[in-house]
C-alpha cells in the first residue's frame, strides 16, 4: 500500500483518493485510517455513507474488523454538498452505491480546495466493473487498490464471489453472503 510522501501531498489545493478493491481486502479499515490521521491533524473532517449500507451499523462507517467512525447517512449523493460546506476533510464509503453524480460532486469538492477520500467495491460479484468507480479512480490524484486473502486458495484475491443464485448486482451484505477469491478460484454463481 502507498503512504503519501510528505512532499506529494497537493499544497493549497483540493485532490481526490480513490481506495478500491473487493469485499475484505480491508478498503473502509483504510478510509478510517485515513480519516483518524486528519482529525488527529485537528482538520475539519466530515464522513458519509448511504442509507443502504445498514449492514453493521445506522450512524457509523464500520469496517468488518470492527473499526468504527462516526458518519452522516445520506439517500443522494447531492445531499453531500448540503452537509459539507465546512469540511476540510471528506470521506465516503461504499461508494459504488451511489449514482454516477459522485463524479462531478468529488470533482466539485476538490476543486473547492476539499481533500476526497473515496472508498469502495471496482467490481461486482461478477469480476464486472462497478459504477461509478471506474471514473472515479480514472479522476483521481492517488489510488490505493486493497486485496483480500482468497478464502478457497490463499492467493491474493480481487474478486468478490456471492455465495448465492441471485442475479441482482446489488444485495447488501457480508461474509453471509460474500467472500474473497482470487481470479482461479472466482466463479458466477450460475456457472457452478
Amino acid at each position: 500500500m502507498m503512504e503519501f510522501i510528505q512532499h506529494s501531498v497537493p499544497n493549497e489545493t483540493g485532490w481526490i483518493e480513490v481506495i478500491a478493491g473487493c469485499m475484505f481486502s480491508g478498503k473502509t479499515e483504510e478510509l478510517i485510517r485515513r480519516l483518524r490521521r486528519a482529525k488527529i491533524a485537528k482538520q475539519n473532517v466530515k464522513i458519509f455513507k448511504p442509507k443502504i449500507d445498514n449492514r453493521y451499523s445506522e450512524e457509523n462507517i464500520v469496517s468488518h474488523s470492527e473499526q468504527t467512525l462516526p458518519s452522516i447517512l445520506i439517500e443522494d449523493i447531492n445531499e453531500l454538498l448540503e452537509y459539507s460546506s465546512d469540511a476540510q476533510v471528506i470521506g465516503i464509503d461504499e461508494a459504488q452505491f451511489f449514482t454516477n453524480d459522485i463524479i462531478d460532486i468529488c470533482n466539485q469538492l476538490a476543486n473547492d480546495g476539499k481533500r476526497v477520500i473515496v472508498a469502495g467495491l471496482d467490481q461486482d460479484y461478477r469480476g464486472v466493473p462497478f459504477e461509478p468507480m471506474p471514473q472515479l479512480l480514472s479522476i483521481a490524484e492517488y489510488i490505493t487498490k486493497t486485496l483480500a486473502i482468497c478464502v478457497e486458495c490463499g492467493n491474493p484475491a480481487d474478486k468478490t464471489q456471492r455465495k448465492t443464485e441471485s442475479s441482482e448486482r446489488v444485495i447488501v451484505g457480508a461474509s453471509d453472503i460474500y467472500e474473497a477469491r482470487c481470479r482461479k478460484c472466482h466463479y458466477l454463481p450460475e456457472e457452478k
